[in-house]
């Protein structure tokens, strides 16, 4: 059997707590930790903005391999109407549109990430479509003028939408700078999106208050 000696005399807090130091400052050890992220989105009139699509690109790059959110890829029809109005989907997404309404319904749609037409089915029948790519999509149909729908298509992990008081919060974010876009279909933007830069320290909770102008209308 070994026996292993300590000398009592000799300062070991000290040399655990240089030990600890040392640890601290190793390169890509504060940068590894994740960075929370809460956003409120609001008019100036103080108003909150419900579904708007929050969208964060760290400077540093999005995390590695296929993008999945924690909803399905579906959008459905019920009660002549588009549900969810507004749904957040990955490049390359192929998107399940079922009907659920007694009537018939088509889809349709002339925005310039996805032209696309299809033809008019029934109850408990189910379309698709893959969006490729990254952009905003406006979805209507020819028999019920009143039916809008969006889809937004993200190239990020880091996207959610808004809640009825316009508030949302973005886990697991890479400390450093970042671009936060706010994307929503009656957005008075020459872009179409609000844009602003954040920076985010590594392992920190980041509050972000972002004010948009709205149009009337979607």
């Amino acid at each position: 059997m070994i026996k292993v000696m300590f000398d009592l005399r000799f300062p070991w807090h000290l040399a655990f707590s240089a030990l600890a130091a040392m640890l601290l400052l190793v390169p890509g050890s504060e940068a590894a930790a994740p960075a929370t992220l809460a956003i409120t989105v609001r008019q100036a009139s103080g108003m909150p903005v419900k579904d708007a699509v929050v969208m964060v690109y760290p400077k540093s790059g999005a995390a590695q391999g296929p993008i999945r959110f924690g909803w399905k890829n579906e959008m459905a029809q019920s009660n002549v109407t588009f549900l969810p109005g507004t749904l957040i989907v990955p490049a390359g997404a192929t998107v399940r549109f079922p009907n659920f309404d007694k009537v018939r319904h088509s889809i349709y749609s002339f925005s310039k990430a996805a032209k696309f037409d299809i033809q008019l089915y029934g109850r408990d029948e189910t379309r698709t479509h893959t969006f490729a790519v990254p952009g905003s999509v406006s979805l209507g149909c020819k028999i019920h003028d009143k039916m809008r729908g969006y889809i937004k298509v993200v190239d990020t992990p880091y996207a959610a939408k808004t809640d009825h008081n316009g508030q949302l919060k973005l886990a697991q974010l890479p400390g450093g700078p970042a671009t936060i876009r706010v994307w929503h279909p009656a957005l008075r933007s020459r872009t179409g999106e609000h844009q602003e830069a954040v920076t985010l320290a590594p392992g920190q909770p980041a509050a972000r208050s972002v004010t948009v102008e709205l149009r009337p209308n979607p």
